[in-house]
C-alpha cells in the first residue's frame, strides 16, 4: 500500500471490504459508505463511488482536501463559490466551480475549515432576498441567477444542476410570490422548468415560464446585448397574452 492510499483510508476512515476498503465518498451526504477504494498496478489508488458520483468530482474532491497528488494531470482551479445562507443571511454551504467545469458543494466543518460534501439542509441561492421580494426569477445556475442581479432583479436557483430534485422547502420559500422562470434553452432545461412549475401552481400568486429565444441561457441573452428594459417588456407582453 502507498502512503497516499494509507493517507486517503486514514482521513476518510475506511473499512477494509474483502480486497478493498469502503469509505463514506467526499463529493455527496454518504450515511452509507458508498466508496470503494482499491490499491492497483503500480501503486496507483482507484476510488469508484457505487452512489453515481463522477469520477472527476471524487479526485477533485480528495485533491482539494490534500489526499490525491497525480503530476501527471493539471491541478483543478476553483473559478468561482457560490454561498447558500438560512434566513438570517448564516453560510449553510457553498457550491464551488471549477475548471476543468464541473460543481462541488462544500460547508463548514465549524473550525475554519470545509466538509467537501453535500449540506443536510438544501435551501434555494440568496435565500434571503427571495423571503423579502414579491417578484422572484428562477433560473438554472449561480452565474444566471448573479446576472440578473446585477441587472437590478430578485433572482435564485438550486443547486445541482438541471436533474437535481426540487424540495418541498423551495416552494415553501416562494409561497405567495410572482415567479417567473426561464428555462435554459435545451431539452433538460425545459424538463427542469415544468417539473418547478408543477411543484408551485397553485402555491404561488402568479407563475410564467419566459423562453428566451436565440439564446442558451439568461447570461447569453445579456451578453447578445439585451438590456434590463427589454425583459421587462417581454414580461409584460407574455402577461397581457
Amino acid at each position: 500500500m502507498t502512503t497516499q492510499f494509507n493517507e486517503i483510508v486514514s482521513a476518510l476512515e475506511g473499512r477494509r471490504s474483502g480486497s478493498s476498503w469502503m469509505a463514506r465518498c467526499p463529493v455527496h451526504e454518504d450515511r452509507n459508505p458508498s466508496l470503494s477504494i482499491r490499491s492497483g498496478r503500480d501503486g496507483q489508488v482507484l476510488v469508484h463511488c457505487h452512489a453515481g458520483c463522477d469520477q472527476a468530482d471524487v479526485i477533485a474532491a480528495l485533491r482539494d482536501r490534500g489526499l490525491w497528488r497525480d503530476s501527471s494531470k493539471s491541478e483543478s482551479v476553483i473559478t468561482a463559490t457560490y454561498d447558500y445562507t438560512d434566513e438570517e443571511g448564516y453560510l449553510l454551504y457553498q457550491v464551488v466551480r471549477k475548471e476543468p467545469k464541473h460543481f462541488l458543494q462544500r460547508h463548514p466543518d465549524g473550525a475554519g475549515g470545509w466538509i467537501w460534501r453535500k449540506a443536510d439542509r438544501q435551501v434555494l441561492y440568496r435565500l434571503p432576498e427571495v423571503l423579502e421580494s414579491p417578484i422572484v426569477f428562477v433560473v438554472e445556475g449561480e452565474k444566471d441567477a448573479e446576472r440578473l442581479r446585477d441587472n437590478g432583479f430578485v433572482a435564485t436557483t438550486n443547486s445541482g444542476g438541471a436533474s437535481a430534485a426540487w424540495l418541498p422547502d423551495y416552494t415553501d420559500a416562494l409561497r405567495g410570490r410572482e415567479v417567473i422562470l426561464i428555462p435554459d434553452n435545451d431539452p433538460p432545461g425545459r424538463q427542469r422548468v415544468l417539473k418547478i412549475a408543477r411543484a408551485l401552481l397553485g402555491n404561488v400568486a402568479k407563475l410564467s415560464i419566459l423562453e428566451l429565444d436565440g439564446a442558451k441561457d439568461v447570461s447569453e441573452w445579456f451578453d447578445q446585448g439585451h438590456s434590463e428594459l427589454e425583459l421587462i417588456h417581454q414580461i409584460e407582453a407574455e402577461h397581457a397574452l
